[in-house]
């Protein structure tokens, strides 16, 4: 005999988080033009179309963040050059903090397309394929690796290297050299981010599953945040679509709360649940549920929140005399060669 259910009501969690993360790629699609057009008045020598530098720009450096936050932390200020970096960084280790791993499963450009990828991989190929256990396990922790290097990079750093560093002609134009990355990659970079798209088209986040320190940092802190996804186990039906439609690959079928870092908030599981209250993301003390609304709006206000700070205090932009760029960025790409 069927187990009587209460049908999960409709709501618009899905169509919530795609407009946030398009919204969030346009975003950042404009400030890699504007950035470009900022880089090319000074290659020029004066002679392009001069338009302000989209300060959003440091939120792609995120060594620099650290070695901005570590040096904020340690004195107090904050550093004139990349400072939205810091803020930014703080702004997400917050949507982290406190909405589990949202910022890379509603705002992270490269999380989007990668779930783009996957999404068109299953629809090409009928499915995505899962890499066995004892494959999937160990490469999982290579984005845990790469994280413990990159802090063990900026840890050993001294008040006075760090300052150096951050003012010297290499952490003043490391955002252009990031540009020149993506501008003019090397073969190996082009076979490197060819095969990264193809893994990422036949299996889930490959690039965020395995790869990322950045997502690994926030999956780390995501752990003490107040929110999980929570299952029911009298209401559940064990149907098994959250497990399947899940993107970071967690049983969420079998558990009674998601704890793992791996989770990103992205609420898919609990979208595909047919059954009213028998998956939800809820607050940990008190049980109450938490929607893609309420998550939207707090991840809005959070990065609102630090960047309106940054702003009023004269703390967001970089302050680089137009003489030292002018000398700089043409030369970028023999600055630390």
């Amino acid at each position: 005999m069927a187990r009587a259910y209460v049908k999960r009501r409709p709501d618009r969690t899905r169509a919530i988080r795609r407009t946030v993360q398009i919204a969030f790629l346009l975003l950042n699609v404009w400030i890699g033009v504007q950035f470009s057009l900022w880089v090319r008045f000074y290659e020029s020598g004066g002679a392009s179309m001069r338009v302000a530098r989209p300060d959003g720009v440091d939120g792609w450096l995120p060594i620099a963040g650290l070695m901005n936050l570590k040096y904020l932390i340690a004195t107090g200020r904050v550093p004139a050059v990349h400072p939205a970096g810091v803020f930014l960084l703080v702004a997400f280790l917050g949507i982290s903090l406190g909405f589990r791993k949202a910022f890379c499963g509603w705002l992270c450009p490269i999380g989007t397309i990668s779930e783009w990828l996957w999404q068109g991989g299953r629809e090409l190929f009928g499915r995505t394929f899962a890499l066995p256990r004892w494959v999937d396990v160990p490469l999982r922790g290579l984005k845990y690796l790469l994280l413990l290097f990159f802090i063990a990079l900026v840890l050993p750093l001294s008040i006075d290297d760090l300052a150096a560093f951050i003012a010297s002609p290499f952490g003043i134009v490391a955002d252009v050299k990031m540009l020149n990355f993506f501008r003019d990659p090397g073969s190996v970079t082009v076979a490197v981010c060819a095969v990264l798209v193809v893994l990422s088209v036949v299996t889930k986040n490959f690039w965020c599953r395995y790869l990322c320190p950045y997502g690994a940092l926030m999956g780390l802190v995501s752990l003490a945040s107040p929110l999980r996804i929570t299952r029911d186990p009298i209401s559940c039906i064990d149907c098994g679509k959250c497990a399947a439609a899940c993107p970071s690959l967690i049983p969420v079928d079998t558990l009674r709360t998601v704890r793992t870092p791996e989770c990103n908030g992205c609420l898919t599981c609990v979208v595909v649940c047919p059954v009213q209250d028998a998956l939800e993301m809820r607050t940990l003390r008190r049980r109450r549920r938490v929607g893609g609304a309420a998550i939207a709006v707090g991840v809005a206000a959070l990065l609102a929140l630090a960047i309106g700070y940054a702003r009023a205090t004269g703390a967001w932009h970089t302050a680089t005399p137009d003489p030292v760029l002018f000398e700089l960025v043409p030369n970028a790409l023999t600055i630390g060669h």
